[in-house]
């Protein structure tokens, strides 16, 4: 399973977003990505007032923020119900 975090500097709700989605690395595998949007233009388009956004196996899951209850919610049956 891929989860990218498309995030920019600065950006406290990324911060937040980050820590949510380590803390549940650390109980559930998956592959962590994260994507500065700062340095392409189409990505700036996509995303750049919604950030953060968590894309998990290429589908968006959440902008803006995250809960941790939810994330696992997601992540967890995808990797064999931990």
């Amino acid at each position: 399973m891929q989860v990218t975090l498309y995030t920019r500097p600065g950006c406290h709700l990324c911060d937040d977003a980050r820590a949510v989605v380590l803390a549940e690395r650390e109980q559930t595998p998956f592959s962590f990505e994260e994507v500065d949007i700062e340095g392409s233009d189409v990505l700036l388009a996509e995303y750049g007032i919604r950030i953060p956004v968590i894309v998990v196996d290429g589908e968006e899951a959440f902008e803006y923020t995250v809960e941790a209850d939810a994330f696992a919610g997601i992540v967890r049956p995808r990797v064999g119900g931990l």
